[in-house]
């Protein structure tokens, strides 16, 4: 007979409801002849020599092992089919979601993990969610990969019910700890609005709250002994503050003849049974076991595969946010197109002529024309904005509900937001380049773009000035392309001298993406150009300032991101507090020799072949003696002791004179190797000959 796999990481001994519907299944299981197989979840080791041996998996709650991301990552490889059985909302670190009951709550989920109950849930044979409720709040954040599911009621023991005639109004029962998650404060406030009653905690008081005279505690008691008080009890209070997957003690006192009073956060009062059915709630309940046994034998008896259907003919509109934004959503558009017959991406006009040369396998259309041919297409989506505000007012418009949930950039936001449309669907972030790019080595450049949409996020033009003028200096085969908008200013100005291998880039996005497709690499501000720059994987450094680069940072491969405002403001900055500041301290504090930094380190990672020079970081400072020579970089601090005459003559010609007049013996070579480590020195490429694609 087939061997079931049971993996739960809590003792069955356990009385809770996950507990006592484990060992029903496996009960039930073992009178259906199947040999089961019951894993606590303590060596990986044996872990997986048990799923290799078993013909289908039951995994149920995972986050008290301690390899529990191997393990997903295990059963997602391996070719052993299995059943996720989910109690709680395990991919939340918090394994509640207060997220959607609480605005307070953010970034509560772990990335990693979000990402890979992802395609657990997608690779399952089958998902089963203890509730209606409990399953939508997994649809809204994981979409299709969540659709081949088994809605399972608790699986009460009806019965061992014990439903009264007499009920006794005098005393409210709570069974369990009394804390916050479970709706402790709403029972003491409860108990102190209504003296004349007695309320009695069978549970331990985890809450920091003065107690009524009224509420008393006493030791936990059986499953048969909740059973038996709940069946003789007028009134019953249930009202969690998290989203209860199922309730089973909820059940149980539904079931028992109680009068519920609750809120709409418990899972099991959202089957159709709940409030006036209890005969149908009766017959669902003891029927849930088998309708998951009939489930596993068709597992077992066809475990192929089966092919989602495609999405048809789509359009896919971005009609809201700026220019970045259009280009964050470019990975989301391609995966959307791999599961569709075609796609047909909706853009402003002025965009079409740009985006229709640079996407591959897309047609790009005029969004004021498509509009009027919508009935052409099998499924429209709108990206409007993320994060979301205005956008949700669009037809069409996608929410995003990663947002404040999953820390991580907006392109990542857009993708799982996609990945929900279509299981297959991978939502992996892995592309580079979006755009082709080639290097123009036989007039070497690079693209500088000084100004943004919103002006007052513009790192100083003076500096840009400085800082091209500096460049011209250490790159004097280089030429420098400008990109300068309508409304940008006026850099020239600003030059202190004749920059004759300075060109301005004035026309449209063709024009600029003909400059980004052949640069060596760009300096921008937080603004879209420098997200053009990541669509051709321009190796970048971007400078923000009021607002943080956390989820709209360049996505190029090789980039740097400068933010000026950590370490020198703490004010929480919206659109009025940027209008009315006047220091603008986030981005005058920002040095051209800091930039520079930035940019010896893109160009160190991004042309790792190249020949280079040794370049002394910019902004150390060093203090020399006969001795020994100091060097401070920001808060760090490196004193380099002079062991002989010849390594204070090779570290003076090397960090104070800046001339190759050093010997590069085996010795010197490991001072060299130990302040490259601490970013004193870089390799700064030559840019003398043709290139590798970085």
């Amino acid at each position: 007979m087939s061997v079931l796999l049971f993996l739960h990481d809590t003792s069955l001994a356990t009385p809770r409801g996950a507990e006592l519907t484990i060992q029903q299944l496996i009960k039930l299981g073992e009178e259906k002849g199947y040999t089961v197989v019951l894993d606590y979840l303590k060596n990986f080791e044996d872990t997986k020599t048990y799923i290799k041996k078993a013909d289908l998996v039951v995994l149920n709650s995972t986050s008290r092992c301690n390899y529990e991301l191997e393990l997903a990552q295990y059963l997602i490889d391996v070719s052993t089919p299995y059943i996720k059985v989910e109690y709680d909302y395990n991919f939340c670190v918090r394994r509640n979601i207060l997220c959607t009951v609480d605005r307070n709550v953010r970034s509560c989920c772990h990335p990693d993990k979000f990402h890979l109950f992802r395609n657990l849930f997608k690779g399952s044979a089958l998902n089963v969610f203890q509730s209606p409720k409990h399953f939508e709040a997994h649809y809204d954040f994981y979409g299709e990969a969540v659709s081949n599911k088994l809605i399972m009621p608790p699986t009460v023991e009806v019965d061992r019910l014990k439903p009264s005639e007499e009920k006794d109004e005098s005393v409210i029962p709570f069974f369990g700890d009394l804390n916050f998650l479970k709706g402790g404060h709403e029972y003491i406030t409860y108990a102190e609005e209504h003296p004349e009653i007695k309320f009695m905690v069978y549970g331990r008081c985890q809450l920091r709250r003065e107690m009524p005279p009224n509420l008393t505690f006493h030791d936990p008691v059986s499953n048969d002994e909740v059973l038996e008080i709940l069946g003789k009890t007028k009134q019953f209070i249930c009202k969690p503050v998290w989203p209860e997957p199922s309730g089973r003690l909820a059940a149980e006192a539904f079931l028992s003849g109680c009068e519920m009073i609750s809120n709409d956060r418990i899972g099991t009062f959202s089957f159709d049974f709940y409030p006036d059915h209890k005969e149908q709630a009766i017959e669902e309940m003891k029927q849930a076991p088998e309708n998951f046994y009939k489930e596993v034998a068709g597992i077992l008896k066809n475990s192929e595969d089966k092919k989602q259907p495609s999405l048809g003919k789509v359009l896919v509109y971005k009609s809201y946010g700026g220019l970045g934004d259009i280009f964050f959503t470019i990975p989301s558009i391609y995966k959307i197109g791999e599961v569709s017959d075609a796609l047909d991406f909706a853009v402003a006009p002025r965009l079409v002529d740009f985006f229709a040369k640079h996407l591959k396998g897309v047609r790009v259309v005029n969004e004021k024309e498509v509009r009027l041919q919508e009935d052409q297409y099998d499924n429209i989506y709108e990206f409007g904005n993320y994060p979301a505000f205005r956008g949700y007012r669009l037809p069409h418009a996608l929410r995003y509900p990663t947002h404040k949930k999953v820390n991580q950039h907006a392109i990542q936001h857009y993708i799982d937001t996609a990945s929900k449309l279509h299981a297959d669907i991978d939502n992996n972030m892995e592309r580079y380049p979006f755009f082709e790019r080639q290097p123009d080595m036989d007039n070497p450049y690079f693209v500088v773009h000084h100004g943004a949409g919103f002006l007052l996020k513009i790192w100083p033009t003076d500096k840009y000035a400085k800082l091209i003028e500096r460049l011209s200096e250490i790159y004097p085969n280089l030429s420098c392309k400008v990109i300068m908008g309508p409304d940008d200013p006026d850099i020239e100005q600003y030059f202190t001298k004749k920059m004759p291998h300075v060109e301005f880039v004035t026309g449209g996005m063709i024009d600029v993406g003909n400059a980004m497709a052949g640069a060596l690499f760009h300096v921008g501000n937080d603004a879209g150009i420098t997200h053009v720059a990541g669509a051709f994987n321009v190796p970048t450094v971007g400078i923000y300032g009021p607002t943080g680069p956390g989820s709209w940072g360049s996505f190029a491969q090789f980039n740097e991101l400068i933010w000026g405002k950590q370490g020198v403001c703490n004010i929480l900055c919206n659109y009025d507090v940027i209008l009315n500041c006047d220091h603008k301290i986030c981005l005058n504090s920002v040095t051209v020799d800091r930039v520079l930094e930035a940019l010896y380190k893109v160009l160190q990672r991004a042309y790792p072949n190249l020949e280079n020079d040794l370049v002394v970081n910019p902004q150390t400072k060093f203090d020399t003696t006969e001795n020994d020579c100091l060097i401070t970089l920001g808060d760090q601090e490196l004193l380099l002791e002079y062991h002989s005459d010849d390594m204070k003559r090779n570290v003076e010609a090397l960090l104070i004179d800046k001339t190759d007049d050093f010997d590069n013996d085996a010795d010197f070579k490991m001072v060299i190797d130990v302040l490259q480590q601490q970013h004193i020195l870089f390799k700064l490429p030559k840019f003398q000959s043709k290139v590798i694609q970085a």
